[in-house]
């Protein structure tokens, strides 16, 4: 099938204002959110039903062009723009929302829905969503599946994977799979949400999902603690995960990161005298819980001898000023220029050891690098930025994450492993583990059309 051809047949099947060929509108689609990975799409195509998301397959299909999937477009390990000419299927028009019949306790979501928009729909019903992001507002919900996006609150809710009844997708040749809406218990062999959580759009492209909501927690206390270390902070961090019941979130920040923060969004110095370490403590409660709350993290802050300062706000500005020296974090560097952006998870009691290796290990190569760590403290993952290497140099990810699996760690916690850290797969997978997963990617995807060079370093 020519190109002309193939434009021809997605126009029908999408309508003609909803294949984007001219280069000015294809852009914001062909560059990644850091601005590190880009490329040029033949076309970007926007469906807006599972039915059109199948022709668009079926067609790419004949006339054998691959496909991109692309949602919000937030990825960081450039797993969801085009690298070659490919056809960029864009899920954004996938965004019809609505409760499940005779339930408001769960929601079934076109994948181009963002996080923020079920956030909003949940808690308009009285519910809320158990998986929160910074990139919330663009973040989309069917990106988050392909990645199994995790956030703040893994430590109490887990990652997507654990908020998804069941899916439906379309394979690479257009077929449709999975079941919307779903059973809570179906035990009847394979489970396409478990198959395609974490697959980044290279098994099929998720359209539609059925979500679970959890209990609302409208009432929160957010504290700032200032401590010497991260060991300081992991010992605090393990205190109040063992004796307050409420915990949504503890994430860890560094004073480099938070004086950056500072200057990026003129915000005040938190305490008199800084701290080399900060824990950020999240808590969620019902209606008339804030003041047990603030009891609770108050008896255990205040007998711990590491906490050398500390801040506690229950009201909604004061909660999201205390947030915010831990949430501005990705935009303040981003502000600053193209960060090298590793995500890694390390067994908690290497997370200290990782720390202060992988800035002195940089520093050595690089003298001239700046290096931001910060992450979640209740699940052991820690986001490691790095500034001042060229965008193509990938000496300082090769380093970062070649320490991080020597130390028993992962590659990559939450962002997926993209294109960026393809080559790297075999770090934290041995070699059985990538060819099963490639058998999986080629009983779905013979020919390779979907997504093709995420995840997989090149066959040997």
């Amino acid at each position: 099938m020519s190109v002309d051809r193939l434009l021809d047949a997605l126009r029908a099947g999408v309508g003609h204002a909803n294949v984007l060929v001219d280069p000015d509108t294809r852009a914001p689609y062909e560059v990644d959110w850091t601005g590190r990975y880009r490329g040029t799409a033949l076309a970007v195509v926007r469906p807006a039903s599972t039915a059109e998301a199948a022709t668009v397959l079926r067609a790419c299909a004949a006339a054998g062009v691959a496909v991109v999937p692309q949602g919000g477009n937030t990825s960081l390990v450039g797993g969801s723009v085009p690298r070659g000419g490919e056809i960029v299927l864009s899920t954004r028009r996938l965004a019809t929302i609505a409760p499940v019949e005779h339930t408001d306790a769960e929601l079934i979501a076109g994948a181009g829905v963002t996080l923020e928009q079920v956030h909003d729909r949940a808690r308009s019903l009285g519910w809320d969503m158990g998986v929160d992001l910074a990139s919330r507002q663009s973040a989309t919900i069917g990106g988050m599946v392909a990645t199994n996006a995790g956030g703040q609150h893994v430590l109490r809710y887990g990652p997507m994977q654990h908020q998804v009844i069941g899916v439906e997708a379309v394979l690479a040749d257009g077929a449709v799979v999975g079941r919307v809406p779903a059973l809570h218990k179906d035990n009847t062999g394979y489970h396409w949400d478990a198959i395609l959580s974490g697959s980044e759009g290279t098994l099929a492209v998720v359209t539609r999902v059925h979500l679970a909501l959890v209990p609302a927690l409208p009432e929160r206390v957010v504290a700032l603690c200032g401590v010497d270390d991260l060991d300081a902070a992991l010992r605090v961090a393990g205190a109040l995960r063992r004796d307050v019941d409420t915990l949504l979130a503890l994430e860890v920040v560094f004073v480099d990161g938070l004086e950056l923060v500072r200057a990026y969004a003129e915000l005040p110095e938190p305490f008199p005298t800084p701290c080399t370490a900060y824990l950020v403590v999240e808590c969620g409660g019902r209606i008339g819980s804030t003041e047990r709350m603030v009891d609770a993290l108050a008896a255990v802050l205040g007998a711990r001898p590491e906490v050398r300062a500390s801040a506690v706000a229950s009201d909604a500005a004061g909660c999201a000023r205390l947030r915010a020296y831990r949430e501005l974090h990705t935009e303040a560097i981003a502000a600053e220029g193209i960060p090298h952006k590793l995500d890694v998870t390390l067994p908690f009691d290497r997370l200290a050891e990782f720390d202060r290796e992988v800035r002195a290990r940089i520093a050595a190569v690089s003298p001239t690098a700046r290096t931001f760590v910060f992450g979640h403290a209740g699940d052991g993952n820690l986001h490691v930025n790095v500034l001042g290497p060229a965008a193509d140099d990938s000496s300082i990810d090769d380093l970062v994450l070649g320490l991080a699996a020597s130390m028993g760690g992962s590659i990559s916690a939450e962002h997926g492993i993209g294109v960026a850290k393809r080559d790297a797969l075999t770090l934290s997978r041995t070699a059985t583990d990538i060819e099963a997963m490639r058998a999986v990617k080629r009983a779905l995807d013979p020919r390779g059309i979907l997504n093709p060079g995420v995840i997989f370093p090149p066959a040997p």
